[in-house]
């Protein structure tokens, strides 16, 4: 088999298994879509361009974990979410893993739907539940949003890399030395290790962002309170 230069590659899990996660990714990503429209404004579509280039800039630094075509990499899901937030975000990380697929040869293409999974619908969504958890008891100062993009980016790094361990007990085709536990095992651990440059990466870039101009973190912003109907004066006074 082929080494894999990022991703899950072809023949890593069957095509049943992987057909269900590409319905499943589909269905998620055409949610966001719908969600995503709400969230778009004149801040926050240049700022998805952005990060998207982000992401796929430093989804290139690779690390190789198991010998038959399984790798580790800066994921941005966290990133994504504070930036963007969560349904932009996972937009945002889709969109590079099919450009990755489809122009580069990263991951197989047969394997989308588990990769998109993975990495843009799991790795965004543990994030952005940890950002709102932590910004709720955390200060909103330097320190508190650092340590909440650190602590985000890392679990949802070691999350999503057991989401293939899932899949590959579903459905894994290829032997890749002792059994499950084994297997989640080494992905934890060499993901710990991945998971903490990526919340150091990502705590800087979005402190560096928040620090010029807070109002492009999505994490940051309030929310809007709801506009109250307009009174409409009815001609010849109240009755």
């Amino acid at each position: 088999m082929e080494a894999l230069a990022m991703h899950i590659s072809n023949g890593i899990i069957n095509g049943p298994v992987a057909a269900l996660f590409a319905a499943f990714a589909l269905m998620v990503l055409t949610l966001c879509v719908l969600r995503a429209r709400r969230d778009l404004d004149d801040r926050l579509a240049p700022m998805a361009g952005l990060v998207a280039a982000f992401i796929f800039a430093v989804q290139m630094l690779n690390f190789p974990i198991l010998t038959a075509g399984v790798s580790g990499h800066l994921l941005g899901g966290a990133l994504a979410a504070l930036l963007v937030g969560p349904w932009v975000g996972a937009l945002c990380v889709a969109v590079v893993l099919v450009v990755q697929a489809l122009v580069f040869g990263d991951g197989g293409v047969a394997m989308l739907g588990l990769n998109i999974t993975n990495m843009a619908i799991l790795g965004t969504a543990v994030a952005y539940l940890l950002i709102a958890l932590l910004l709720r008891v955390l200060p909103r100062t330097p320190a508190g949003l650092g340590a909440t993009a650190f602590v985000a980016a890392l679990v949802s790094v070691v999350v999503a890399a057991q989401g293939f361990v899932l899949q590959y007990w579903l459905g894994g085709t290829t032997d890749l030395g002792g059994n499950l536990t084994g297997l989640a095992g080494t992905m934890a651990g060499a993901h710990l290790l991945i998971g903490i440059g990526e919340g150091l990466i990502t705590a800087t870039t979005v402190l560096t962002v928040a620090k010029v101009r807070p109002d492009l973190v999505y994490a940051l912003r309030a929310r809007k309170p709801a506009t109250p109907a307009p009174v409409v004066p009815v001609a010849g006074g109240a009755r």
